[in-house]
């Protein structure tokens, strides 16, 4: 059987051995309950404090009590727009844009079925926010803007820095970020913006799936997410998921060093110009917008990105497509319509999400196999 070549790290990233290790022990012989007032909770009470400290530092914020524990990304941005809803009920405008995250874009489209008043921000074809429709849009009745850092498929970054900025000057909403396809690859120094909410979630920077965080910036008003016990300081009831959150702050700590990403961007960086350069009618998806180091979205102007992929698969190189084709109707991703992607290039597109684990000689072996793959796609019409 061929080596896996793994090429789908926005997706999920593997865990990192040293993280394994500090988890190890709180799902063997330290179960203790953390909320317990015996010697067997220490440990397990410990550690969360550790991983509160190490995932404050991680995302640039020296208050530890502004970092919640979830169970990941969805929980943490699905928590940030209702419970911000919940706080303030009589507001009922959220701003967000048509290229976020299905965690936060299917919210939204329920809200707005049951009668929220939702704005739906557009883009540029390179992926661009639309700066000044979020300026006209801002007003006293909102309640929530929710802007991604990160695009999880083409990889364009937002100015959330500056938006925090600019929504502060013109409302009193709360800003929402979601930062789960940033974390871990491009700075995030919280302290420094006016961003009140910001999500992770661990398996996108080697850490264990089913964990992740909440970044609350202090005084910031929001609903309880749950309701029973008073752990996470009455915010999240429940008995903590210890080797979880013992997983997260650990990778936090690791990914906390950016110094591999530049390796990362260099490996991207030659896929992306080889790829341009010998295989035709081909496009990198928001190529001069700013973009996180490890994601390029390829079109293959024509071709069927599905059979792209699967004939990757057989070779052992595991991509994901950037169109998320439906079988039924063959509509291109929500992300590539609001870029207004053409659909013969949509529907042929690759996600080629790189990893601290990848190396140059798995690139060299992507490449030639790619060009054979590409050769017999089927074409699509147009």
């Amino acid at each position: 059987m061929k080596p896996m070549i793994y090429l789908d790290n926005n997706a999920t990233t593997p865990l990192a051995p040293e993280v394994f290790e500090v988890m190890r022990p709180f799902l063997t012989e330290e179960f203790g309950n953390p909320s317990s007032a015996h010697a067997m909770s220490n440990a397990s009470a410990e550690a969360i404090a550790v991983a509160r400290e190490q995932t404050a530092g991680f995302l640039g914020t020296e208050n530890s009590g502004e970092i919640v524990f979830t169970s990941g990304g969805t929980e943490s941005d699905n928590w940030a727009i209702l419970g911000t809803l919940e706080a303030f009920p009589d507001k009922k405008k959220i701003i967000t844009t048509k290229v976020e995250h299905e965690a936060v874009r299917v919210v939204c489209e329920k809200l707005e079925l049951n009668g929220y008043n939702v704005v739906w921000l557009d883009v540029d074809s390179n992926g661009a926010l639309d700066r000044q429709a979020l300026e006209r849009e801002l007003d006293n009745e909102t309640a929530v803007v929710s802007i991604m850092l990160a695009n999880n498929e083409t990889g364009v970054v937002f100015p959330v820095e500056e938006l925090s900025e600019l929504v502060k000057s013109r409302s009193a909403a709360a800003f929402h970020v979601d930062g789960v396809n940033a974390a871990g690859k491009i700075p995030i120094n919280l302290k420094d913006t006016k961003i009140d909410l910001f999500s992770i979630s661990g398996h996108k920077f080697h850490g264990p799936k089913g964990s992740g965080a909440l970044y609350i910036r202090d005084g910031v008003r929001i609903a309880s997410n749950s309701i029973g016990g008073g752990q996470e300081s009455g915010r999240r009831a429940g008995t903590e998921a210890v080797h979880q959150i013992a997983g997260l702050g650990a990778a936090a700590e690791l990914a906390s060093d950016l110094t591999p990403m530049n390796n990362v961007s260099k490996l991207r960086n030659h896929l992306e110009q080889t790829i341009l350069q010998d295989i035709p009618n081909t496009s990198v998806t928001g190529e001069t917008s700013p973009r996180i180091p490890n994601t390029s979205n390829v079109a293959f102007e024509g071709l069927n990105g599905e059979l792209i992929l699967a004939g990757l698969n057989e070779e052992g190189i595991c991509v994901s497509t950037g169109s998320a084709c439906n079988e039924a109707n063959h509509v291109s991703s929500p992300v590539l319509r609001a870029m207004d992607i053409p659909y013969s290039k949509a529907m042929g597109t690759i996600r080629f999400s790189l990893g601290r684990q990848n190396t140059r000689e798995e690139i060299d072996q992507v490449i030639p196999t790619l060009k054979k793959v590409v050769s017999s796609a089927q074409v699509i019409a147009s």
